[in-house]
């Protein structure tokens, strides 16, 4: 194999790792958006839809954020907790596939703030009465 041949491979292996990061990514702020309460959604999705401008808005996910469109560029935007119960799983998938690849720092930006949830998330789900030990 030439040098030329074992850079471009090498070039190629590299993206295709990078891919798979990005979609392992994606998939477990997916999964982690299915276990928040609805205000805890809400927020999040408001987050990510801040990170992308009106066009996204309107593609991204078969358009199902274009109502969002005239708050587009805002800092958040304000998600109803009714939107936040309808948005699916993979339509948070698809937007954060879209948000990794217009600013990878949002990502970043977006799992520091998953991350906070989640600390508030773990323990109200350690606290669920079914889960509630007694001592005798």
């Amino acid at each position: 194999m030439k040098v030329s041949e074992q850079s471009k491979a090498s070039s190629q292996l590299a993206g295709t790792v990078a891919a798979k990061e990005k979609l392992r990514v994606a998939k477990m702020v997916a999964s982690t958006f299915g276990r928040f309460d609805l205000a805890q959604r809400a927020r999040l999705l408001g987050r990510l839809l801040a990170s992308v401008g009106p066009l996204a808005l309107k593609v991204v996910s078969g358009g199902v954020f274009a109502k969002y469109v005239r708050h587009a560029r805002s800092r958040e935007i304000p998600v109803s907790l009714e939107d936040a119960a309808r948005a699916s799983s993979s339509q948070v998938r698809d937007l954060v596939l879209y948000v990794e690849q217009s600013d990878p720092s949002q990502v970043e930006k977006l799992l520091a703030a998953v991350s906070e949830e989640e600390a508030i998330v773990a323990p109200a789900i350690n606290r669920r009465p079914d889960k509630v030990s007694v001592k005798i």
